[in-house]
């Protein structure tokens, strides 16, 4: 049985939450290997409902859950994140949540530099201003504080000061007081026994793990062309979301992967600012954002949304080796009685088949049509392929074709039951 990594193959928002909880019945470890408490995954299993941000989705069901050291974390914010699961009834304890001992911490100081960062810029790149970008420039600048570093008094004062002495002439720059060095000790000091209670080497217990043949579930957050590197750049995120950084992200080699799922909404969605070539800002792009509920799990923002693009999808599949995929939100289509997919681009009079580098030759993009015949029946909680109407198995399939990947699951509701498995990804 293989391991599986699940990774969101647009802007994010795909649906990740729900297939990774449905995947967790599969799998005994689930996880968590890049980005913060910027992205979040809803869950919904029987009449409740579970909003996460860094805690791994294998925790609602008693599933080994691990915060890999790619995870930029926020004490604060993940003893918040585990006091609100357990009043819902999930028990979180050491035993189920690891947290990597080598995973660098956001800090107070972050979230200032982030907010001032976005209110003064000309040209805003639509962060959530949780502290996550400012956070890994901490990391790859060699002078962030890591997890380990609290139970380390005489360390986490030299790092203290290391760290805001790089810090003060930006916050005078945009204006903020200097940090408060005794203090931002004194917060540090007093979550260091509840936030170490969860710390070990993750790596260390994942090859345990793994070679006990248990079956491991990685968990992505935001999408891949959020990607730092392969994404919208400089409308991205501040870590890699592609598959291969579940190996950096988790401690483990770069075969843990096994079986890369990527999934997918039957349309596309972004939030924040950057191009977007399939937007819709009319009627119909308003109708998609209605009945699919496109707000953010972490900030309540309206998502934008659009036709699907199979151009990016296509990319996303080369980038991530995606397997299959999983696709969501089939249901929010029904009863349009035509839809369009994305199938290539028009620049200067050129035709592409990729989404170029550059950021003012992704804003000029024309997109490519193809349209298809919608269906007027529900699709809404169907969980086998037959019980679909003849065009939506045609969009599927014509989907299929043009991404170049099989669709192994496919989603009909938030109702971690309505899912037609096609293929097992453990299987492989």
């Amino acid at each position: 049985m293989a391991n599986v990594t699940v990774v969101g193959a647009q802007w994010g928002d795909e649906g990740k939450g729900k297939l990774v909880d449905w995947l967790s019945n599969r799998a005994e470890v689930v996880v968590r290997f890049q980005g913060g408490h910027n992205a979040g995954h809803t869950l919904v299993v029987g009449n409740q409902t579970y909003k996460l941000s860094l805690l791994p989705s294998g925790v609602v069901q008693g599933k080994l859950s691990v915060i890999g050291n790619g995870v930029v974390v926020d004490p604060w914010h993940l003893l918040e994140e585990i006091e609100k699961v357990r009043g819902q009834g999930v028990e979180i304890t050491p035993q189920i949540l690891a947290l990597a001992d080598n995973a660098c911490l956001i800090l107070p100081l972050h979230k200032d530099l982030d907010q001032a960062r976005e209110a003064a810029a000309a040209n805003k790149i639509g962060t959530t201003g949780r502290g996550i970008g400012p956070a890994y420039e901490d990391k790859v600048g060699r002078r962030a504080i890591r997890v380990a570093d609290l139970a380390d008094r005489e360390a986490l004062e030299a790092k203290i000061d290391r760290l805001l002495a790089h810090h003060a002439p930006l916050r005078r720059g945009l204006g903020l007081p200097d940090a408060d060095p005794a203090e931002l000790l004194a917060a540090l000091q007093a979550v260091a026994p509840q936030v170490l209670a969860y710390a070990r080497p993750a790596w260390l217990l994942l090859s345990r793990v793994v070679k006990a043949g248990k079956r491991v579930l990685f968990e992505g957050a935001q999408g891949a062309l959020l990607d730092v590197d392969h994404g919208t750049y400089p409308y991205v995120t501040s870590s890699n979301t592609v598959a291969g950084q579940a190996a950096a992200g988790s401690g483990l080699g770069a075969k843990a992967t096994g079986y890369v799922l990527g999934i997918v909404k039957a349309y596309t969605t972004r939030v924040g600012e950057g191009p977007f070539p399939t937007e819709l800002e009319d009627e119909i792009g308003r109708r998609i954002g209605e009945v699919g509920r496109e707000f953010g799990t972490v900030t309540g923002r309206a998502r934008r949304c659009g036709w699907f693009d199979a151009v990016l999808v296509r990319q996303s599949v080369a980038l991530n080796g995606i397997a299959g995929v999983a696709l969501t939100k089939l249901d929010v289509l029904d009863g349009l009685p035509s839809l369009r997919i994305c199938t290539g681009y028009r620049l200067d009079g050129r035709e592409l088949d990729h989404l170029p580098a550059g950021l003012k030759a992704q804003g000029q993009l024309t997109p490519v049509y193809e349209e298809v015949e919608g269906w007027r029946e529900s699709t809404h909680g169907a969980r086998s392929f037959r019980d679909l109407p003849a065009n939506a198995v045609k969009y599927v399939r014509r989907i299929e074709e043009l991404i170049g990947a099989p669709v192994a699951l496919l989603s009909t509701s938030p109702e971690r039951d309505d899912t037609i498995m096609m293929h097992d990804p453990f299987a492989d």
